[in-house]
């Protein structure tokens, strides 16, 4: 149990950094053009072609197998005082590694597709990108309710079970309500979601390997 806690508390810290790591590349690094032609478009993305395909795989792939291990961790710890609650938030948490593992692989082979249509047909690979792009913001990258779900619900089962530290827990809560939000789409309560889930995973990880200490 304390082995799983503390994997779960490194789980959740790297969860955070990939986060900040995410933020850090776009936000620095990646200089998309905008006002260019879909010949121009493409010969940026095959530019930096495996640049991105890293960047897929570590904000989304590497993110689920990390959210795969810290969704166990907590069932663990919460499961003795509110089984019923934590079984349901686990439901959502699975379903969220599916839905991220997923947006990363559709995203690269997407990127793929449209990079060698772009050779013959520009406008349509463009078309492609932007379907691709489409069917990824919609699984996971701009569209945050079912992790927030999950948020949501294992704060309220370990608020109720009296685990993990008060403010966390209602950090918690505020993140999980943000996340239900981003069904609208807003970028500002998608970038609002991920700016304080980097602190709920940070303070999760830390308050996670100190209980394993005990």
């Amino acid at each position: 149990m304390n082995n799983l806690q503390k994997i779960g508390g490194f789980a959740a810290l790297l969860e955070a950094a990939i986060y900040i790591s995410a933020f850090v590349f776009f936000g620095m690094f990646w200089n998309s053009p905008a006002d260019v032609d879909s010949v121009q478009k493409f010969a940026y993305l095959a530019e930096n072609q495996v640049a991105l395909y890293i960047v897929n795989l570590v904000m989304y792939v590497l993110f689920g197998i990390l959210l795969a291990v810290l969704v166990l961790a907590l069932h663990e710890c919460l499961k003795m005082k509110t089984p019923l609650l934590s079984q349901i938030a686990s439901i959502f948490g699975v379903v969220w590694v599916g839905l991220v593992i997923a947006s990363g692989m559709i995203s690269n082979i997407g990127l793929a597709s449209a990079l060698e249509i772009s050779a013959k047909d520009p406008e349509q690979a463009m078309t492609v990108w932007q379907t691709v792009y489409s069917v990824v913001e919609g699984m996971g990258g701009g569209n945050e309710v079912v992790g927030g779900l999950w948020v949501l619900l294992l704060s309220i089962a370990a608020l109720k079970g009296k685990k993990l530290h008060k403010t966390l827990n209602y950090l918690g809560l505020f993140v999980g309500m943000v996340g239900i939000l981003t069904i609208y789409p807003a970028e500002v309560l998608t970038e609002i979601f991920g700016i304080s889930q980097i602190l709920w995973f940070s303070w999760l990880g830390v308050s996670m390997l100190a209980n394993s200490e005990r």
